[in-house]
């Protein structure tokens, strides 16, 4: 899942200190697996095999943070923004509905962590200069950035450890599983919100405003050079990480080509910042402390909470599991705990439709849902927790169930798999 954060808009000290605590969290979850190995409660063969699993997708998560930082620093989401307003002919639901494309597009295809820091300050500004209510566009985004992450390997680290899990399969073939209960996930939130925002949603707004679309802090003047070098990276690289080769490969070709061309046009936009250093150090101390409680029976005591089989109801069960363990912790350690239950790809699109689907409800149970936290904040948007917990509340098993029912119907060994 890479982590981007435009620099243009990391200027306030409340996104820093959180990198910081997840940073200082990622070494405390380090030298707790490090210990574990050190005493011989996890094997180093053991170890071997995780980081032979791991290192390619760590990888991609690096090569597609600096590739979207890039894109973002050259403008084309900037650009997008500027447009929006004029697609949506002066209707707000055909807005919204511009929004909701975007913001789906982008969780396939860029992931659901980059669609909450790059698409969040773009929809609110949007709104904003519209003069249309803001609520019905943020949950769409941070929504959409959730249960829009299931149809390729790519839109979610979760994905990328279930393919490994299913035996390498492509993402044409990832997709082939994932598309009904996909489907479902994204038309379910919208369901919802355009039932509980269909008044907003029925507004009008100017399409002459003048007034020009921009992020929360100034941000260099964009560089057509730039700008058209994105678009053409970005154009060859979506086929290229469905295409079957390692994604890691094209992720990597397309962040060298980006920072070729930066170092031409602007190198003082390369720096070590690009990187994603505090995701690195989180994502690899919870890997080893998650095998090492893996390791000791964690997922055999899960498993009485899971249950087996693969009919509508095993499914479901499975599915809920992954979701609550990801609204009380968080929805990695919630699929790595629950992964040997998967033993089949059904059992196995089912965990994923709970553990991606289903963070709607606390604010921690997906990284993505934090960032857009932090996004609103700093763009003076108030969110209360108990109001979008309660909505998610309704949202999240609706969602769930209805993917499930998909999988079911579609699914391999469903009704028409």
């Amino acid at each position: 899942m890479p982590l981007t954060v435009p620099r243009s808009w990391n200027t306030g000290p409340g996104l820093r200190i959180r990198f910081m605590r997840l940073a200082i969290i990622g070494l405390v979850l380090l030298v707790a697996g490090g210990v574990t190995v050190a005493t011989g409660v996890l094997p180093w063969q053991e170890v071997a095999v995780l980081i032979d699993r791991v290192a390619p997708i760590l990888g991609f998560v690096v090569a597609m943070t600096v590739v979207t930082e890039l894109v973002s620093e050259a403008g084309a989401f900037q650009w997008i923004a500027r447009h929006l307003r004029g697609w949506g002919r002066g209707r707000s639901v055909l807005l919204w509905l511009l929004v909701a494309l975007f913001a789906t597009l982008s969780t396939i295809f860029l992931s659901l962590d980059t669609t909450a820091v790059l698409l969040t300050p773009v929809v609110v500004t949007v709104a904003r200069q519209a003069g249309l209510p803001v609520l019905p566009f943020a949950l769409t985004t941070v929504w959409l950035a959730n249960t829009a992450s299931l149809l390729l390997p790519i839109s979610n680290l979760t994905n990328l450890l279930a393919q490994h899990n299913l035996g390498g399969i492509s993402p044409a073939q990832f997709a082939q599983l994932m598309w009904a209960p996909s489907l479902a996930a994204v038309l379910v939130p919208l369901a919802c919100v355009a039932v509980v925002f269909r008044r907003d949603l029925r507004k009008t707004y100017a399409r002459d405003s003048t007034r020009p679309v921009h992020s929360p802090s100034a941000s260099p003047a964009a560089d057509g050079v730039l700008l058209l070098v994105s678009a053409i990276v970005l154009l060859l690289l979506l086929p290229a990480l469905v295409s079957g080769v390692a994604i890691w490969i094209p992720a990597a070709a397309a962040a060298a080509i980006l920072a070729v061309a930066f170092a031409v046009r602007r190198p003082k936009v390369l720096t070590v910042t690009l990187i994603p250093w505090s995701l690195l150090l989180f994502t690899c101390g919870l890997f080893l402390v998650v095998e090492a409680t893996q390791y000791l029976g964690a997922s055999v005591v899960l498993g009485e909470v899971a249950g087996q089989g693969d009919g509508f109801f095993e499914l479901l069960r499975l599915a809920m599991t992954g979701a609550l363990g990801s609204n009380v912790v968080n929805n990695l350690p919630a699929y790595l705990l629950a992964e040997p239950l998967a033993g089949t790809s059904q059992r196995m699109a089912a965990l994923l439709v709970g553990v991606n689907a289903g963070p709607l409800i606390t604010p921690w149970a997906s990284l993505a849902t934090l960032l857009w936290h932090d996004r609103l904040v700093r763009m003076n948007v108030l969110i209360k927790w108990k109001g979008y917990a309660v909505l998610g509340l309704i949202v999240a098993p609706l969602t769930i169930l209805a993917a499930i029912a998909a999988l079911t119907v579609v699914g391999p060994g469903g009704l028409f798999g």
